[in-house]
């Protein structure tokens, strides 16, 4: 029986986050240029962070660092709150495209 590294999990579902961050955040700058409202620019903000603390997830697995630390429960903590980001991306993603 094959076990799935938790950290696998969070980074694959880190990159798809990215993928949703970086179409909202240009929706969200697209309307930041049309509308000029403070509530869209705290919605382009938001989406940069995210995508930074993404990005910055992803390299850290890649490179080999340790983000997180060797305990599989963290580490499962992690994919969990990955996992919970990416169904809060979803419905966000949702409300804004419509």
């Amino acid at each position: 029986m094959t076990v799935v590294d938790p950290l696998h999990v969070a980074t694959a579902v880190s990159a798809l986050n990215v993928a949703i961050l970086a179409a909202l955040t240009a929706v969200w700058i697209k309307n930041y240029r049309e509308f000029r409202t403070p509530l869209v620019l705290a919605l382009v903000v938001f989406g940069l962070v995210l995508l930074a603390e993404n990005g910055v997830a992803i390299y850290f697995f890649f490179s080999m660092k340790m983000l997180y630390a060797g305990d599989a429960t963290v580490q499962s903590a992690v994919a969990v709150l990955r996992a919970m980001q990416f169904v809060a991306l979803c419905f966000l993603a949702w409300a804004t495209l419509q």
